[in-house]
């Protein structure tokens, strides 16, 4: 099936929260970074696509409706082209906010790489930062610059009658808006906090 929402915002801009809401909102799986844990062949092919090659859309993405979040927002542009009807839907919150939020969880993780991840997973993460993120993630002034520089990208970029921008706090209403269905009677999700990320990590242990 092709993909009816192609995810541009980067992790911790309630990108979980997203995946659960479009799997509602459209009845179709969503991906997202855990999807990867569920197909570790998918690692290989992520570490290519940041090095130049990118895979067969289509055959990636099977079964899937909707991708947000890290791997596939890094090439939220390919996979636009490639799914020309989809929403392509940018994801943000405050730069300060979404730092201590990705300092605090994804990059605490990635700090402890070298011991606890597989090598295929560290040698991918590096290569995905690497190439679109630039410097040391790692580096508050550079990250910060980098997700600022990553999100007028996109909305520079986007065509701006496929572009949703949506915060966090906003809701159902924007993206059933843009997807033409119904807001359903039930809050919206709001999902992996820092603290249920560092709980669910083990980084407090």
């Amino acid at each position: 099936m092709p993909l009816k929402v192609v995810g541009a915002g980067l992790g911790r801009t309630g990108t979980h929260s997203l995946k659960l809401a479009l799997e509602r909102l459209l009845g179709e799986p969503c991906y997202h970074m855990i999807e990867v844990f569920g197909h570790p062949e998918h690692v290989g092919l992520w570490h290519q696509a940041a090095r130049g090659a990118m895979p067969d859309w289509d055959e990636l993405f099977t079964g899937y409706g909707e991708a947000v979040d890290w791997p596939a927002a890094a090439f939220w542009q390919e996979q636009a082209e490639a799914f020309p009807d989809a929403v392509i839907l940018l994801s943000t919150r405050d730069s300060a906010g979404w730092w201590r939020s990705c300092d605090n969880t994804i990059f605490e993780v990635f700090r402890r790489a070298d011991d606890d991840m597989p090598d295929e997973w560290t040698a991918m993460i590096r290569e995905l930062f690497r190439r679109f993120l630039g410097g040391d993630v790692l580096d508050e002034k550079i990250a910060i610059e980098a997700y600022e520089r990553h999100n007028e990208h996109v909305r520079a970029t986007a065509p701006p009658d496929r572009l949703l921008e949506w915060h966090p706090g906003d809701g159902w209403e924007p993206i059933c808006r843009a997807l033409g269905v119904d807001v359903p009677d039930e809050p919206f999700p709001h999902v992996n906090s820092t603290a249920e990320f560092r709980a669910m990590a083990g980084l407090d242990s």
